[in-house]
């Protein structure tokens, strides 16, 4: 197969999308007669700087070498995060960047998503070697506090669950459907909050802390992009950025602590396994990750791969969100299944919410229908090749694949389909990644009990 001039080859082709162009394993190709070295370094808060080193091809590749090192920049900006890019090396490329990064560009989107989160303007800039930043990583611990009384929320974008939590162990949990993401009045998201906490403190002695694990980018506890709140009108940000700071104040003057969701799921495998260099993908409303490194700690990045490019079709879906074509969401959610439905001979109807339209594919799946079944095995082949990318920006020992989309035959499909195509395509990937479901023990941590672990004490509790 041959994409822009570069031949790349791929033995097993997702059965319902035979024109899927794996970003990583045609980069891979690419790269092996890319001798003209670059350097791209993405500014984070606090002076914190990603770098990475790669290589273009000469002139005669301009069109693929533009779009390598668009994509290779568009990966960085959403796995890291950061409002400032450095590129040394192809100053005529870098211009062509920059000019797409502007509120009138092709990446309007992302320059909007850097101000809401960074509260900065986002810039491409040329530099020389000379001006080149260094690296400056810190990662941090998360989490893995058990001690005292703790509710533990899980914010979901179709249902919320919490948990009262008592010295690591859930006491009591519940799960209730609400529509956040339809809403715009933030009173409506306060509520179920504080009714959700509420519900959880009334099955315990008192409340020493409150862990919540919610979709979103995190300044401190406040939701700085989040899709829970994407109707709510921008002139009521406030409310939203102080939301869970005043639904915990509802409880008491207790800590309560916000993170990603997608941080939380590899912290729960942490500590439901002990080992770390996890990497989680909840495939749900969206594609959720994140990562924890071998010690446990998360690296304070973005991890926001549902807007990073998976795909490099020509043909591939647009995100309406984000309005870019080939990015994660697209592969690794509900999104996923219902895109695949029409080539599987499924039609849905339209009046149908896209969970309840999961729903529909995931019980034919379970009856066996071939068309639901190739849903999941080409999801699985989606994410064997997309792990070559993935595997080039993180160290992954482990790949913990959850969400909704994961759940009955249909996980078991996806994984298997991935470990089978990493094994035939990828064997030195296949010994270094375990690529797997929960098992029974993460199942019983779970995120809200997780997510309940985030706050630390810093003083001595009363005995139960």
């Amino acid at each position: 197969m041959k994409y822009l001039g570069i031949e790349y080859n791929v033995k097993n082709m997702p059965v319902l999308d035979e024109n899927f162009i794996p970003f990583g394993v045609w980069a891979n190709e690419y790269l092996k007669e890319a001798t003209h070295p670059i350097k791209v370094a993405v500014e984070r808060e606090n002076g914190l700087i990603s770098v990475r080193e790669t290589s273009i091809r000469g002139e005669e590749f301009a069109e693929a070498n533009l779009r390598y090192v668009e994509r290779f920049v568009k990966f960085m900006l959403w796995s890291t995060g950061g409002f400032r890019v450095y590129i040394c090396g192809c100053d005529n490329i870098t211009e062509q960047i920059a000019a797409a990064y502007t509120p009138e560009g092709e990446r309007s989107f992302d320059v909007g998503f850097v101000d809401d989160v960074y509260e900065k303007p986002l810039e491409v800039i040329a530099c020389s070697e000379a001006d080149f930043p260094a690296a400056n990583e810190a990662a941090k611990p998360i989490g893995g506090h058990m001690e005292g009384c703790r509710i533990g929320f899980d914010a979901g974008g179709s249902d919320r669950k919490v948990s009262a939590v008592i010295d690591g162990e859930s006491v009591y949990s519940e799960e209730v459907v609400w529509f956040p993401k339809i809403t715009e009045d933030p009173t409506y998201h306060f509520n179920e909050i504080v009714t959700a906490f509420k519900t959880a403190a009334s099955k315990m002695p008192r409340v020493d802390a409150i862990g919540v694990s919610s979709a979103g980018v995190y300044v401190g506890n406040s939701p700085m992009v989040a899709s829970l709140f994407i109707k709510v009108p921008r002139d009521r940000r406030e409310e939203v950025k102080s939301i869970y700071d005043r639904a915990a104040a509802e409880i008491g003057d207790v800590p309560i602590v916000v993170a990603n969701d997608g941080d939380v799921t590899a912290l729960a495998g942490y500590m439901s396994t002990g080992s770390g260099a996890i990497l989680g993908i909840a495939m749900g409303t969206s594609e959720a990750v994140g990562y924890v490194n071998a010690s446990g700690n998360v690296l304070g990045w973005l991890n926001e791969l549902a807007f990073a490019p998976v795909d490099l079709a020509p043909s591939a879906m647009q995100d309406e969100w984000s309005t870019d074509y080939g990015v994660g969401c697209k592969y690794f959610s509900q999104d996923a299944v219902i895109k695949l439905a029409p080539a599987a001979g499924i039609e849905l109807d339209p009046e149908l919410s896209p969970a309840e339209k999961l729903k529909v594919v995931q019980a034919l799946a379970n009856e066996g229908h071939e068309g639901a079944l190739d849903i999941f095995r080409s999801i699985g082949v989606y994410l064997a090749h997309t792990l070559v990318l993935y595997s080039s920006f993180y160290d992954i020992r482990t790949l913990l694949v959850l969400g909704r989309v994961a759940s009955g035959v249909g996980g078991d499909l996806v994984i298997s389909e991935c470990n089978r195509v990493l094994a035939e395509e990828y064997p030195a990937l296949a010994q270094q990644i375990t690529v797997t479901l929960p098992d029974e023990k993460m199942r019983r941590v779970g995120q809200s009990v997780a997510a309940a672990s985030l706050p630390e004490l810093q003083a001595s509790l009363p005995e139960l």
